[in-house]
């Protein structure tokens, strides 16, 4: 397979990020070239996501973008989608194998020939057998790198397929996490964000049974000792898992950010109640005020899901008034999807698309308000921006430790670097101004 060349496409979440870094290094130490997806590749893999419609549908139109640049390309599919619905796949025209959550990074052992198949052929565990980990990180693609540190959920969600999809609760072993860090920090990344599926989780299944030797504070105070890495960012966490020691111990670190993603779902308790999630909006609201008490300028973002079976108006409002009043600084807004062998998808009281739609644009334009009052609150403040590595139309973007996105006039030179910076004015796109407080640009920009 020397010489051969494989490109990459990911759909859904930082874990899929991660996954597709760690399975793309499987396929250069067998000798394979990366090249852009865009370009012509001897082996396209398309790493899959189950959340929403939209993600299920974007595959096919992902593997038509193949064919049109390679029609002989060998097209694999990894993923959850992967898992969930291997035979749908494999039936896309153009899609030659179909891999499961176990089989996925050991994706070169498939590839004895690279001829095109009629029909895809499948390789897919019995999601039961998901129960061993494997590690995984990112970088190469961006500024900052995801770092994977637990897989799979035990948590049942009525509108959740991803147990299904990823197995059991299972993490890393500490000691692995810590090396994998060592190594993203001495590639010259500057920020890694933690990932999984339920980092909150974090220690069931180290030693491949339910034994706890660690939780996830102790992850976050080992990692916040790992020496050159300037930034450490907690991506989503359930909310009855974030712990105030946790909060407390991120608001007195030096590297990580006051930053934090917590899914709501909804601020109904009835619906609560009804997706089984594991706590009330009474708690949600305690997480909040802990987070701002102790750090006052910290960004919360919030995952909320919208035309649940049985949300009536009233429930919708509810959910809206809550987060109106609520301290926080944006919105992941889902319209609710229904996914196969759920129980969310056996209820009555179907809300309709219509009507779903028209409260996922409520909830976006609430998440709009929230965000430009965030980003108003910290005008005049100082703060460190990191800057990415895109020329997005003559601008250089970046986001301080808050998660406030900044821009620039485009300046190679400033990718991947450190900055103290004030404040200083929202543009007309949404984005904020500021002023360099120290060389190499101490001016307005």
């Amino acid at each position: 397979m020397n010489g051969k060349k494989v490109a990459f496409y990911t759909l859904g979440c930082k874990l899929n990020f991660s996954e597709t870094s760690t399975i793309a290094r499987s396929f250069k130490q067998e000798g394979f070239d990366r090249v852009d997806f865009s370009e012509e590749a001897d082996i396209y893999v398309i790493n899959t996501c189950s959340v929403t419609d939209n993600a299920d549908k974007r595959f096919k139109t992902i593997v038509k973008q193949a064919q049109k640049v390679n029609e002989d390309a060998f097209v694999v599919a990894v993923g959850c989608y992967a898992q969930l619905k291997p035979e749908e796949l494999a039936a896309v025209d153009g899609v030659d194998l179909v891999l499961g959550a176990t089989e996925k990074f050991k994706i070169t052992d498939y590839l004895n020939d690279l001829t095109k198949n009629d029909f895809g052929e499948i390789h897919s565990c019995e999601i039961q057998e998901a129960d061993f980990y494997v590690g995984s990180y990112s970088f190469g693609d961006r500024t900052r790198a995801f770092l994977k540190v637990q897989d799979g959920c035990d948590y049942k969600c009525t509108y959740c397929t991803i147990p299904l999809a990823r197995g059991i609760s299972r993490s890393d072993k500490l000691e692995n996490v810590l090396k994998n860090a060592t190594e993203i920090s001495a590639k010259g990344i500057k920020e890694i964000v933690l990932t999984g599926v339920n980092i909150g989780d974090y220690g069931k299944g180290e030693f491949g049974n339910k034994k706890h030797e660690h939780t996830f504070l102790d992850l976050v105070k080992s990692l916040d000792k790992v020496e050159g890495i300037e930034r450490l960012r907690i991506s989503s966490i359930e909310p009855n898992l974030l712990k105030n020691e946790t909060i407390d111990f991120v608001s007195s670190s030096t590297t990580f950010v006051p930053h934090f993603h917590i899914p709501l779902q909804s601020g109904s308790n009835d619906i609560l109640k009804a997706m089984r999630r594991r706590y009330m909006r009474e708690l949600y609201v305690d997480r909040v005020q802990q987070i701002k008490t102790v750090m006052p300028d910290a960004c919360i973002g919030v995952d909320v899901i919208v035309g649940f079976p049985g949300e009536t108006e009233e429930h919708f409002l509810e959910t809206y008034n809550f987060l109106n009043e609520l301290n926080i600084s944006y919105l992941h807004v889902f319209t609710y999807s229904e996914r196969d062998n759920t129980p969310a998808a056996e209820m009555k009281e179907v809300v309709s698309k219509k009507i779903r739609k028209k409260r996922s644009k409520m909830l976006r334009g609430l998440s709009a308000k929230k965000r430009r009052a965030f980003y108003e609150s910290q005008i005049g403040n100082t703060a460190t921006v990191l800057f990415e590595g895109e020329n997005k139309k003559g601008y250089i973007h970046g986001f301080t430790e808050n998660y406030v996105k900044v821009k620039a006039p485009w300046d190679p030179s400033l990718v991947n670097t450190l900055h103290e910076i004030e404040l200083k004015e929202i543009d007309e796109d949404g984005l904020v101004r500021f002023e360099f407080l120290h060389e190499p640009h101490p001016v307005a920009v």
